[in-house]
Formats: structure tokens, C-alpha cells, sequence
């Protein structure tokens, strides 16, 4: 059986679709630049459901409610501000009926505004670390006392 020539052109287009293999998956059309998931930090949150409340906790070890919203992003590569009222100032605000899973919810509780975050998972669910003695959980928006304590939700943004 006799070698086939050499051919360029065919090496090029093998080169180029193992290139085109390696993309991200999710770009913008018009720049061809990543598209963040936010849904992937809510995932991330999830993921540490269990884990204790520590005040000031930021690792699987012990999480306070910023802690785990500053660690669920972290993971997907967007470092966030540690204090609750610093991440009330991000991103833009969104109404309670245009929720996306990832967006950011807050709470006033005992007279204080920021005084709590949590993350949106959707159909009404969000994944936060609540209270000492308590553990990472997931809660609905129905339950009567989040639905009361709710002030705003904001969507981060890349």
C-alpha cells in the first residue's frame, strides 16, 4: 500500500478544530469573551448545605451568610467584598419576580438593613448560612418571616 502525500491543508483542519474543542462553551456573540454562570456560585453554595455557622466564617469549616456568598463566588472566579452592606452596592437591583438562580437576596432582620444575604437557587429557594448554632440551609421565599424580611435582590454582573 503506498503512503499518501503529505497534505497540508488537512493538517490545518485538524489543528483547528481541536483548537475550536478547547473554547469556552458559553460566549458572547459578539466579542467571543466567557460568559460568567452565577447559577455555578448558587451551586457552589449549595454544595456546603451542612456546614456550620461561624461568625466571621469564610471555608467549608464554618461560614457566616457573607461568608458563603464571598466563598460561592469565589469559586467561579469573582472575588466579592466580605460585609454584607458592601455587597448590598453591587451589581443591579432586580425585582423578586425576575429572579435568576445565582442573584444575591437580602434581608433586614432585627431593625438592621444588610443585616443578612443569601443566594438565590430559584422556584423561590435560596441556599444561606442563618443564625449561630445553625447550619448552611436552604429556605423558601414563601415562608412567611423571609417573605417579611426581604428588601431587595441584585444580580452580579460581568
Amino acid at each position: 500500500m503506498a503512503c499518501q502525500p503529505f497534505r497540508p491543508a488537512l493538517l490545518g483542519v485538524v489543528f483547528l478544530t481541536a483548537a475550536c474543542a478547547g473554547l469556552p462553551k458559553h460566549t458572547t456573540a459578539a466579542t467571543g469573551t466567557p460568559v460568567v454562570e452565577m447559577g455555578s456560585a448558587a451551586d457552589h453554595a449549595l454544595a456546603m448545605v451542612g456546614a456550620p455557622y461561624r461568625y466571621g466564617g469564610v471555608d467549608p469549616a464554618g461560614f457566616d451568610c457573607s461568608g458563603l456568598a464571598s466563598y460561592s463566588f469565589q469559586k467561579i472566579g469573582i472575588a466579592l467584598p466580605r460585609a454584607t452592606h458592601s455587597l448590598r452596592k453591587l451589581g443591579v437591583e432586580v425585582n423578586s419576580d425576575e429572579l435568576e438562580k445565582g442573584d444575591l437576596l437580602f434581608f433586614d432582620q432585627e431593625g438592621k438593613k444588610s443585616s443578612h444575604v443569601a443566594i438565590y437557587l430559584g422556584d423561590g429557594r435560596f441556599v444561606h448560612a442563618p443564625s449561630t448554632g445553625g447550619k448552611v440551609r436552604v429556605d423558601s421565599l414563601e415562608f412567611v418571616y423571609w417573605r417579611n424580611h426581604f428588601s431587595e435582590a441584585r444580580r452580579i454582573r460581568m
